[in-house]
């Protein structure tokens, strides 16, 4: 009997659905580490360095997505306990969010709507087509909301899921450095502005920051994708 080959091996191990599991999760927690060594800076994000790392892995070992997806889709499904459990720090930091409950609102009165037209004017300003203008629209979303609402104007879905995580992933990297550039100290303003814009992976970045920065990067972006599914669908139905 000849001996196993390296290439023998990863046949067998491929076919396991925790290996991408596996990877996935080893990957996210060397980020981890990294980001650490460097100090939480903002351009060394752990989602982005995953990111790069898997497509990579998948790339050299000729992988398709859905085989991958059939291994890792555990980390999917528990995106949605995860998010929920947001609602724990949000629940601590209650009298706050009390007390700033003016302010919330009116920063939601103004975030959402401008989340949505920003991008999408400047893509029509610079001649996008049609399908990117109407993926761009739900980009300051969570996935899972863009998604949907991406469906109901005829948008792309999956052009619309790369968006969002490009969204999040620009907004996670620039937050720290451009509210530290405008002198905005108050942690929860921060917060805040980093969940409406880039949801889930700048509500990540927040938390690495400070907690209540996070809490309320939690709270944003629960409004936003309440206030951006309600909105988009009315002004397409208006406009569309």
């Amino acid at each position: 009997m000849s001996a196993a080959t390296p290439f023998d091996l990863w046949v067998y191990l491929a076919a396991s659905p925790l290996l991408w599991l596996t990877i996935t999760v080893g990957i996210f927690v060397g980020a981890q580490r990294l980001a650490k060594a460097s100090g939480f800076n903002a351009l060394v994000n752990p989602v982005l360095i995953t990111i790069v790392a898997v497509v990579i892995v998948l790339q050299l070992t000729g992988t398709r997505y859905d085989t991958y997806f059939d291994g890792a889709q555990f980390i999917h499904f528990i995106l949605g306990p995860a998010t929920v459990a947001l609602a724990v720090p949000l629940y601590r930091a209650r009298q706050l969010v009390r007390a700033k409950a003016l302010p919330i609102l009116a920063a939601l009165a103004v975030g959402a709507p401008f989340a949505i037209a920003s991008a999408t004017i400047i893509a029509f300003l610079l001649g996008a087509g049609r399908e990117i203008i109407l993926a761009l629209v739900p980009k300051s979303v969570t996935a899972g909301i863009a998604v949907g609402i991406a469906g109901e104007i005829g948008a792309e879905p999956a052009l619309t899921a790369v968006l969002v995580i490009a969204t999040g992933i620009l907004g996670a990297v620039i937050v720290t450095p451009l509210m530290n550039a405008h002198k905005i100290t108050d942690y929860a303003a921060r917060g805040f502005a980093a969940g409406l814009t880039s949801h889930g992976i700048g509500t990540a970045r927040a938390y690495q920051v400070d907690q209540i920065a996070g809490s309320f990067a939690g709270l944003a972006m629960a409004l936003n994708g309440l206030a951006t599914a309600i909105i988009v669908p009315l002004a397409f139905g208006v406009f569309g």
